[in-house]
């Protein structure tokens, strides 16, 4: 299937791949958009029908709104179910679509948690990065397109779409919507959900993780999620784990998915 970008002022959705294939869809982290996910994508090309999501700059948008509007974007596709893959801030959104029905046929955590480790810590970097200033924002948007032409050396398709991530983050009200998805992770607390999850979750993180400590995240899952399936760590990866290990984080996907009976989608 071509892929079809909408307008960056909404909910933007791409698919890539036949409908005879299992279906993966990727909800992005903070920055909001599939920019990171190239090399990823490329590993599961031929191997699952692609479905991935770009947030639009929008400050007033609750976690149910994402919610709502991921599962109205999948319905107007003809997608009924399928594989959520939540990239940090986008495994609360997942939680979100969890909760409000979709009939998912498991959910994988790349770098995400329930709630949010260390709350304090989060409380305060949002402080921070909604001041006027803003300069513990800006210092990280310069310094990770400088850390990711060096991680990413080896990624070209991963190097290619550093320039469209650097492109975005200058948009107007991108910076704002960054910090307004941190206020929405801090408000965040989807342990009811995860407890009461029907679906399997795994958990995929990367080793070198200075974001969200998977320790706690991992006690959590596997005390009081039913559903928890399994986790793993990949020790060369840091919170980007799909872009950092995409080999890697694809073998891993494709095993948990292939080992997990999947419910028919109705789009096929």
């Amino acid at each position: 299937m071509t892929p079809v970008d909408s307008d960056l002022a909404t909910f933007s959705m791409r698919v890539h791949g036949s409908d005879s294939l299992p279906t993966l869809i990727y909800l992005p982290g903070l920055h909001g958009d599939w920019t990171l996910v190239s090399s990823f994508r490329a590993a599961v090309a031929g191997r699952v029908r692609f479905v991935e999501f770009s947030y639009p700059p929008d400050c007033s948008l609750s976690l149910e709104a994402y919610g709502r509007q991921v599962i109205a974007a999948l319905r107007d596709a003809g997608i009924r179910s399928g594989w959520i893959l939540g990239e940090s801030f986008g495994s609360q959104v997942s939680w979100e679509v969890i909760r409000q029905g979709f009939p998912a046929n498991g959910l994988i955590l790349a770098g995400g948690f329930v709630r949010f480790p260390f709350s304090w810590g989060l409380a305060r970097a949002c402080r921070l990065c909604g001041s006027r200033a803003a300069w513990p924002l800006k210092v990280m948007l310069w310094l990770y397109p400088k850390y990711a032409r060096f991680r990413h050396r080896r990624a070209p398709a991963t190097l290619d779409a550093i320039r469209e991530f650097v492109r975005r983050r200058a948009m107007p009200g991108d910076r704002e919507a960054m910090t307004h998805r941190m206020h929405l992770i801090a408000g965040s607390d989807p342990r009811a959900v995860a407890a009461a999850c029907r679906v399997p979750v795994f958990s995929l993180t990367g080793f070198w993780d200075p974001i969200v400590f998977w320790g706690p995240v991992r006690r959590w899952l596997r005390a009081q999620c039913p559903t928890f399936q399994g986790d793993r760590i990949l020790f060369w990866a840091d919170h980007t784990v799909l872009a950092t290990q995409p080999v890697a984080a694809c073998r891993q996907i494709l095993g948990w998915i292939a080992l997990t009976p999947t419910k028919q989608d109705s789009s096929r």
